[in-house]
């Protein structure tokens, strides 16, 4: 079994003359909760995107717990669940008809005993009938994280999944990065891309912090002062106070 579940080896990814991501390498191990900051435009969304598949790198490559996830795309996002600013719902479908088509994608065994599981974990059971174009953005970002495990990844990547949350929502995307009826003690391995420098860093292990498509910070959470880190960041970004 690797160490790594996450390893992203000299990963460059530009948009036209843009420069998107410069030279990525990165490894997230088993278990660890990594979160990513950096301004807008500093690249967190595209790494998301390149990690999960859903975006090629122009050079480098991307390991999902040790498969090449260029050669092997398929196979990677089956370990993989992604909460991001698309829901990739269907609004004319329900709810149960929109875990239903990605418990089909995925395989998922008993599907619809895990159906009922995945929308009472995030409060829809009430709404698992409704057409998805009929609820709130908060309420589509919940089925999201209800999609997103549908069939236990061992990955999270998270791309700003605070939007239009609500605080209950919050509460139930936190507790998505534990193990759920899995039969298995190991946490999830969970990358979180967001601009909330207080939660990211109660809820990360580990944090880095993107700038022009550059990692240029790394620390352990546990090293890190709240106070001391705003003020980083700030200077790393270029913000002034």
């Amino acid at each position: 079994m690797p160490v790594w579940a996450i390893e992203s080896e000299g990963v460059f990814k530009s948009f036209g003359l843009k420069p998107a991501l410069q030279g990525i390498d990165l490894k997230v191990k088993i278990g660890e909760f990594l979160t990513v900051f950096g301004p807008n435009g500093a690249g967190k969304t595209t790494l998301i995107k390149v990690l999960s598949s859903l975006s090629k790198p122009d050079s480098g490559r991307v390991l999902i717990n040790g498969l090449d996830a260029g050669r092997h795309a398929a196979e990677a996002r089956r370990s993989i669940g992604l909460v991001s600013h698309q829901t990739f719902l269907y609004d004319n479908l329900t709810a149960y008809e929109n875990l239903r088509f990605y418990g089909r994608m995925f395989d998922v065994p008993n599907p619809d005993k895990r159906i009922r599981e995945v929308i009472a974990k995030v409060g829809l059971t009430s709404r698992l009938h409704d057409r998805v174009r009929t609820f709130s953005r908060g309420l589509q970002q919940r089925l999201s994280i209800a999609r997103a495990i549908l069939h236990q990844p061992p990955i999270l990547l998270l791309d700003e999944p605070e939007t239009g949350l609500d605080q209950m929502a919050l509460t139930l995307l936190k507790e998505t990065v534990h193990p759920d009826s899995s039969g298995t003690d190991e946490r999830r391995t969970v990358l979180m891309a967001t601009h909330n420098l207080e939660r990211g860093l109660a809820m990360g292990d580990r944090a880095i912090v993107l700038v022009e498509g550059k990692v240029a910070y790394e620390q352990s959470t546990q090293a890190l002062d709240l106070a001391h880190f705003c003020a980083t960041y700030l200077q790393l970004a270029g913000v002034r106070e």
